[in-house]
């Protein structure tokens, strides 16, 4: 493929392109998604490039609406699909508090500015930091690892294509341990934690 991005390069796409396509699809983020897919187009043929493409296969068939109303009913509106990973590890504790400002920590310390509404764990804004700083960002991926392979088995079973973006960014990191396939499985059967005191301060609820 002429043009191909290999390496370094071609993980900062998926990245890149990952954070996209999980973010809510209103007029300027179906904007960007034709640049995404020129982008996509010239990545190897591996996995990621092909879960991006199916992705954006489906995102041009719908109608703006209907991609929108099924980001509202699945993402929003469904907790088992939350896309605040430290949710998934820390539930509604004071943990999460410490967890959220330990990302935040991380972000500024390597110049990337929170210029987001969002909270620090929500995973679009985490894939953009990990994509203009790998070095930092695909180690705390592979930290909240349980949480996201949580979040691509709950929109597998919803059958939503939002679960493309996701296994790319699985595809992209080392395969799961046996430590984090244990805690997921762990998760699936309980929830995460939970805390009843202390969270305002924390910002802990959703």
């Amino acid at each position: 493929m002429s043009g191909q991005l290999l390496g370094a390069r071609a993980d900062t796409v998926v990245l890149q392109a990952a954070s996209v396509c999980l973010q809510y699809p209103d007029d300027h983020v179906r904007a960007a998604l034709p640049v995404v897919r020129d982008a996509v187009e010239r990545l190897p043929d591996r996995a990621p490039r092909r879960h991006l493409l199916g992705f954006l296969e489906v995102a041009d068939a719908w109608s703006p609406l209907e991609l929108q109303q099924h980001y509202v009913r699945v993402l929003d509106q469904r907790r088992r699909c939350c896309l605040y990973l430290t949710w998934w590890t820390d539930g509604e504790t004071r943990r999460r508090g410490l967890a959220l400002a330990r990302l935040k920590q991380a972000y500024r310390a390597h110049g990337f500015d929170l210029a987001s509404t969002e909270l620090p764990d929500f995973l679009p804004v985490l894939l953009e930091f990990a994509a203009g700083c790998p070095e930092a960002g695909l180690p705390l991926l592979q930290d909240l690892r349980p949480g996201v392979e949580l979040l691509r088995l709950a929109l597998l079973d919803a059958d939503s294509p939002y679960v493309r973006p996701v296994e790319a960014v699985c595809a992209l990191l080392p395969g799961p341990s046996a430590r984090d396939e244990a805690a997921a499985r762990a998760m699936a059967r309980t929830g995460p934690p939970v805390e009843l005191v202390g969270l305002e301060p924390y910002g802990g609820g959703r």
